[in-house]
């Protein structure tokens, strides 16, 4: 429980929280947000870092962020653009080749009697992969949890790793890219700065949006052939 509480005061607080990072470890802080970012799409065990947030964040240190006492935190854009990148793209193949080798046996490890690897999780990533097909790898890089299992179901349906680093490797960058920017361009403006909260919230509803459209769409279906098979009987 102490663990959800801190991830979730760092997630609301990503912003006090990078600039004390920031201040504390100086150039070490790359290693920290590669490390982040590569643990959350490399590790199937680890669906929810904050990923979305985490890439915002970064873009509005990249512009430079000063504290009431006028200290400076700032990242260099360059640099952490393309260590966001490897770290995504590195993530997703470690994911990848989990899921080809060990995919099937860590489907079946438990600890406490539960679980490692939700099968629930499985069953929508399965489904997204149903919907769009290869593409998932690019799509999912926008939806959180979905976003960590992809490349783990996609080893296990054995796609060939040609076609998948092509797909995580634009996926990577678009992510990448899109939202360091937003954070950099958009990060600074008073709304934001004085609604961190609310955007960080925002961010993570948009993300969800593609999950939460397909199972509105998916209970539709199902009603309206619930619906059709009644007139049918009838």
């Amino acid at each position: 429980m102490e663990v959800i509480n801190y991830l979730l005061d760092f997630i609301l607080n990503l912003d006090n929280h990078l600039f004390e990072l920031i201040l504390d470890y100086g150039i070490w802080i790359y290693a920290i947000l590669f490390l982040i970012i590569f643990v959350e799409t490399g590790l199937v065990v680890m669906p929810f870092s904050p990923g979305d947030s985490l890439l915002f964040a970064a873009g509005i240190f990249c512009a430079g962020v000063q504290n009431d006492i006028g200290q400076t935190a700032e990242l260099n854009l360059g640099i952490s653009l393309l260590l966001l990148i490897i770290a995504a793209i590195l993530g997703d193949a470690l994911n990848y080749f989990i899921g080809k080798n060990l995919g099937l046996k860590l489907l079946n490890w438990k600890l406490n009697d539960k679980q490692i690897v939700n099968p629930k999780y499985i069953t929508k990533t399965n489904k997204f992969y149903e919907l769009h097909g290869p593409k998932t790898i690019i799509i999912a890089r926008f939806v959180p949890i979905v976003r960590t299992f992809a490349p783990f179901v996609a080893g296990i349906g054995k796609m060939t790793y040609g076609k998948f680093i092509r797909f995580n490797m634009i996926g990577g960058i678009m992510w990448v890219f899109s939202l360091v920017f937003l954070g950099y361009f958009f990060g600074n403006l008073d709304f934001v700065k004085n609604n961190f909260e609310t955007v960080i919230f925002g961010i993570i509803g948009l993300s969800l949006l593609p999950m939460l459209i397909e199972i509105i769409r998916n209970k539709y279906k199902k009603t309206a052939g619930k619906t059709r098979s009644y007139n049918i009987g009838g």
